[in-house]
């Protein structure tokens, strides 16, 4: 990692005089990234230019631009048109200068003599070397993570060893899990670059992603853990200084903590796009079929164990001074479908959790051990539970300056239950429309879940009754 620069002196923005890191533990982090600024001679413009005149051949645009789900925790990029096999010497090695993350397979091995493969097997090549790319980055995304984050803040005692493991977890063993990977694509990839079969490497390798149940259900006290310290001085200094230098990309540190979870997420999706260009009479057609299952099980299973842990996390963190009811909601929950930041009426944010049982309205309080939330009123029950869409400009919010003026609100919803007269339903308001989209999704799905295991008999229509009737009989149990 290169010496932090510290500006001495006061600038326009602040006045505080910042004080350099240590050199002796800086420089233990040897992480080097290009500059910025590009600075290209006469001799390399004339090239550029000259492999710009130069006939390109197109294969087609399954070679234009990479797939659809690649990492969206990097910075969005404009893709370079990949070369072709007859590509110019010139314009296949400036390819190789591309940022991390849109490196092709024919930018690799493209122009490798002897290579005659179709369009749709390069498709497929182009698949698996997705796979690779992305196995090599999240090795150097960890071990950025353990050298950069981990052992400078250890060292430095900005964090202690205890709090340093329940945030990082075992984040660096997985390095060799995923080097695994990396061999033993290297070991089956030929001299001219292609992967001839995948699937029984895949098969057999899969199943260790199981290794992450502990890692991803130690992700939402993880998270908690790293947001309170950074209301330390000294812990806050020391992130912001790692995000004004180059070798972090401008992400802050949790962004390379869950770069571990968004992998997992994009595995069927690489299992998926390598058998969309595998023929079916390919060997590793049945194969990356049973792959795909595997990975889809071993995902649901992490799924699960991770939301449970989840609800027991912000179960613990509930204050429920002076509320009733909260028992039958919270305390035998062990689901939490979403949670997420809302505003009341009055422009009050609240902090919502819809848990298994029902919906629970919380504001967030600062404790000396962290965030805690406190519950306020009676938590809504999703078998008595009534929502409805309010359009946009119906509602009326307070307790802002628009609200003063009477200004019409946006993405506002409303939840009430309906066995109680007396109570008013509560208009809610999401940050955006997909915030919307997202609650009342939920909150209608969730409430179809409880009520078809609430049932107690099936209702039907008899045959002989008229259509337009709407008499039912309830058949016996």
């Amino acid at each position: 990692m290169p010496e932090l620069q510290v500006t001495q002196g006061r600038s326009k923005r602040s006045s505080r005089v910042l004080e350099p890191l240590p050199v002796n533990v800086l420089r233990e982090v040897e992480i080097q990234e290009p500059s910025r600024k590009r600075v290209r001679s006469q001799s390399k413009v004339s090239n550029s230019l000259a492999n710009l005149i130069s006939p390109v051949r197109h294969l087609g645009k399954g070679l234009q631009h990479s797939m659809s789900f690649r990492g969206d925790s990097r910075p969005h990029q404009a893709l370079l048109s990949s070369p072709s096999l007859g590509s110019p010497p010139g314009l296949r090695t400036a390819s190789l200068a591309r940022k991390r993350g849109s490196l092709l397979w024919s930018d690799m091995f493209g122009a490798c003599p002897g290579s005659c493969l179709s369009a749709k097997e390069i498709r497929r090549q182009e698949a698996i070397f997705e796979l690779s790319q992305g196995e090599q980055d999240l090795v150097d995304d960890l071990r950025l993570a353990k050298k950069a984050y981990h052992d400078p803040m250890l060292k430095l005692s900005i964090m202690t060893k205890e709090e340093l493991a329940q945030i990082f977890g075992a984040a660096h063993s997985f390095i060799p899990l995923h080097e695994a990977l990396l061999n033993k694509l290297a070991e089956v990839r030929k001299p001219d670059g292609s992967i001839i079969e995948v699937g029984q490497l895949l098969l057999d390798w899969l199943p260790r992603l199981k290794n992450y149940k502990n890692y991803c259900s130690n992700q939402a006290e993880a998270k908690a853990l790293l947001d309170h310290k950074k209301q330390d001085p000294r812990v806050d200094d020391f992130l912001r200084r790692c995000i004004e230098s180059p070798f972090s990309r401008r992400l802050e540190l949790w962004s390379f903590l869950d770069v571990p979870r968004g992998r997992l997420v994009k595995y069927p999706l690489l299992v998926q796009e390598i058998l969309r260009h595998t023929p079916p009479e390919h060997p590793d057609w049945q194969l990356l079929h049973c792959a795909l299952g595997v990975i889809r099980g071993v995902l649901t299973d992490l799924n699960r164990d991770a939301g449970r842990a989840e609800c027991r996390f912000f179960c613990q963190r509930l204050l429920h001074a002076g509320v009733d009811g909260h028992k039958d909601v919270v305390g035998t929950s062990g689901v939490l479908h979403c949670h997420g930041e809302l505003r009341n009426a009055r422009g009050a944010k609240l902090h919502a959790f819809l848990f298994a049982e029902g919906l629970v309205l919380t504001r967030p309080v600062t404790r000396p051990e962290g965030l805690a939330y406190q519950v306020c009123g009676r938590p809504l029950r999703l078998v008595e539970l009534d929502v409805v869409n309010v359009p946009d400009g119906e509602a009326r919010l307070g307790g802002s300056f628009r609200g003063a003026f009477g200004d019409k609100a946006k993405n506002c919803f409303r939840v009430g239950q309906g066995c109680v007269a007396q109570q008013t339903p509560l208009t809610l308001q999401a940050a955006d429309v997909f915030d919307k989209h997202k609650w009342l999704c939920a909150l209608r799905q969730a409430k179809s879940c409880i009520t078809a295991t609430m049932a107690p008999a099936k209702c039907v229509r008899p045959p002989f009754l008229p259509l337009n009737k709407r008499s039912l009989v309830v058949s016996p149990a």
